[in-house]
């Protein structure tokens, strides 16, 4: 099922600080094009430095194309949008949820995926938003750093997300403007830069070099491919499985899979989140638990600040790190993009980060205790369960 590319360097980013310093650099140095979509788009705390970034480059002369979700960034403070409109910053908004808001079910579809390409040569992807690590919209300053990873490639795989890239941003456009949209200049200026980029590194991309794979899930043509590649690489682990997640509400399918895996031998980990964040996501998780440390799954909940990481590493040469997390939102209705990766120095770089996570940050889950948790908790665990089932039932999803 995979389609790996071989010739890839894959650089493993921890925290919004690595991945901004990495993200900065490399948008100082554009010559063409910058096209960054995100989540959420804060200019709060050292997320000024990215937007700050982006206006240098649109200043320059680069093409830079911004597109946000209209949950994740339904606005932006003065006086930041012209600001951006004024250095020449192309921004448009995904969805905007309009007067009724999610009350709407198509509305719930949004875009989740954290996708970077600059001059068609390095990709960013990961679960990393442009927010400051120590700061949260909801929660306000947090006394810990939000756990999270991102990844920087170069090689053959940049290709698939720029050009994933440019067709979500021309779609975008043509349903906002009547104007009428040159689709064969546009593709054909994209193509030159990506030409002109990247014959420097031919060599590079044609020996040697990590395999992967952009995986991306939409609702036309890639609807389960991130599930799929999920649950090829659970079946197919021998000794060992760590997933690290924050929201965490496993399919039939995957919890199967999860379960099997176990009980052939494979120690399998999982690091959940471990602090309150939203009600049904927190509490539908726990009401799944059981099953799982029944068949000897181990669990850890992180303690440290929030856990907003998507990463999973299998028998020490599989990996993936993106922004889909393993729940109904993520694998049913948003867009989202992982880079699945086939190469043991870059799964061992992972494992560690992981494992150093559940040693100092995490505490470990006992079934008895789990079982013996209050009566009032585990009517809210499985009222949000349901909860969960029945507005999947109401758009019409089987989970």
């Amino acid at each position: 099922m995979s389609d790996y590319l071989t010739g890839h360097r894959v650089q493993l980013l921890q925290g919004a600080s690595e991945f901004f310093e990495a993200l900065i650099q490399e948008m100082d140095a554009a010559l063409h094009e910058v096209r960054l979509e995100t989540y959420i788009f804060n200019v709060q705390g050292s997320g000024e430095q990215v937007a700050q970034a982006l206006m240098r480059a649109a200043g320059r002369g680069v093409a830079v194309f911004l597109a946000t979700d209209g949950v994740g960034t339904p606005r932006l403070p003065e006086p930041w949008p012209q600001q951006l409109a004024a250095a020449g910053v192309q921004w448009l908004v995904y969805s905007p949820l309009g007067r009724l808001g999610l009350l709407v079910p198509s509305r719930w579809r949004r875009l989740h995926r954290k996708l970077c390409v600059v001059d068609g040569h390095v990709a960013f992807c990961g679960g990393i938003n442009v927010l400051d690590d120590w700061w949260d919209p909801h929660h306000g300053a947090l006394d810990g750093p939000r756990f999270d990873f991102a990844v920087r490639v170069t090689g053959p795989l940049v290709q698939a997300a720029h050009t994933a890239m440019a067709q979500f941003w021309w779609r975008l456009r043509a349903v906002r403007s009547a104007q009428q949209v040159d689709w064969t200049g546009a593709w054909e200026a994209l193509q030159q830069a990506v030409r002109e980029k990247r014959q420097a590194d031919h060599v590079e991309e044609r020996h040697g070099g990590a395999r992967a794979e952009l995986v991306l899930r939409d609702n036309v043509r890639y609807r389960t491919r991130i599930e799929r590649a999920y649950r090829q690489a659970l079946g197919e682990a021998r000794h060992s499985i760590i997933l690290a997640h924050a929201y965490f509400l496993p399919s039939r399918k995957i919890r199967k899979s999860l379960i099997h895996a176990a009980q052939r031998g494979v120690r399998v980990r999982l690091l959940l989140q471990g602090r309150y964040e939203y009600f049904m996501q927190y509490h539908a998780a726990h009401a799944l638990y059981d099953s799982l440390l029944a068949a000897g799954v181990e669990i850890y909940e992180y303690q440290s600040s929030f856990l907003h990481a998507k990463v999973a590493v299998v028998d020490d040469h599989w990996a993936t790190v993106g922004s889909s997390n393993i729940d109904p939102l993520s694998l049913l209705l948003a867009r989202e993009a992982n880079v699945v990766v086939s190469d043991q120095k870059f799964a061992k770089d992972l494992r560690l980060q992981l494992e150093q996570a559940m040693a100092k940050h995490a505490l470990r889950l006992d079934l008895q205790r789990h079982v013996r948790r209050p009566v009032g908790q585990k009517l809210r665990d499985h009222a949000a369960l349901l909860l969960m089932r029945t507005l999947l039932f109401i758009y019409g999803k089987r989970y």
